[in-house]
C-alpha cells in the first residue's frame, strides 16, 4: 500500500509540473484559439486519453525500451515531428473567405488529433519513465500498480489544467473569430514549433 506522506509528495511535485506551460497546453490553446472552447475541451480530453497509453506502456514497461532503443526511439520521435509539422503546414495553407473563419474541425477528429500529438511525443513517454519510479516503492505492493496509479493521478491534475487553458483560449477565441487568419498563423506557429521542439529532443 502506498504511503500517504509518498503520495502527498507525489501529487505537490506533480502540481508543480502540471501548472508550468508545456507542448500540451499550447496545442490545446492553439485548438481553442482557432475553433473555440468545444474544440479546446475535445483536444484537452484527446491529450489526456493519450495520456492513458504512455500510463500503460510505463507500466509494461515500454517506456524502458524506447529510452534504450534508438531505433525505435527515432521512429516514434519522427512520426510525432511529422504530424506536428503537417499540421502546422495545414493551417497555414487552410482556406478562408472575405475574413471568415474556415470550416471547423469535427470535434472527434479534434480529439483524435489530441490523442495523436500526446501519444507520439517521445518526452512524454521518457517522461514517465524518468519521474513515476521515483515513487514506486517496492515493499508497498506491484511496481505496475503504483505506477498505473501514479498515471492516473498526474492525468487528472493534467485534465484540470488542460481545461482551464481550453476554456480560457476559446473564450479569446470567440472574441477573435472574426481574425481567422491571424488565428490560423498563431496555431500553425504552435504546431511548428511542437515539431521543431520535438525534433530536438535528446534521447537523455
Amino acid at each position: 500500500m502506498i504511503q500517504p506522506s509518498t503520495f502527498a509528495l507525489f501529487v505537490t511535485a506533480s502540481l508543480a509540473l502540471v501548472l508550468i506551460p508545456g507542448p500540451n497546453h499550447l496545442y490545446i490553446t492553439a485548438r481553442g484559439l482557432a475553433q473555440g472552447r468545444a474544440a479546446g475541451l475535445a483536444s484537452a480530453f484527446g491529450v489526456e486519453a493519450g495520456t492513458c497509453v504512455h500510463i500503460t506502456a510505463a507500466a509494461a514497461g515500454l517506456s524502458y525500451v524506447i529510452s534504450q532503443s534508438a531505433t525505435l526511439f527515432a521512429v516514434v520521435k519522427w512520426a510525432g515531428v511529422a504530424y506536428l509539422v503537417y499540421l502546422g503546414i495545414r493551417a497555414f495553407t487552410g482556406k478562408e473567405t472575405e475574413g471568415v473563419a474556415p470550416p471547423p474541425q469535427p470535434l472527434r477528429k479534434v480529439f483524435l488529433e489530441g490523442v495523436l500529438v500526446n501519444v507520439l511525443n517521445p518526452k512524454v513517454a521518457l517522461f514517465f519513465l524518468a519521474f513515476l519510479p521515483q515513487f514506486v516503492r517496492p515493499e508497498a505492493g506491484s511496481p505496475a500498480l503504483q505506477v498505473v496509479l501514479f498515471g492516473l493521478t498526474l492525468l487528472l491534475l493534467g485534465l484540470i489544467s488542460d481545461v482551464v487553458y481550453a476554456c480560457t483560449a476559446g473564450a479569446l477565441g470567440t472574441r477573435l473569430a472574426a481574425r481567422a487568419r491571424t488565428l490560423r498563423y498563431v496555431s500553425g506557429f504552435v504546431y511548428l514549433g511542437l515539431g521543431v521542439v520535438t525534433a530536438f529532443a535528446g534521447r537523455k
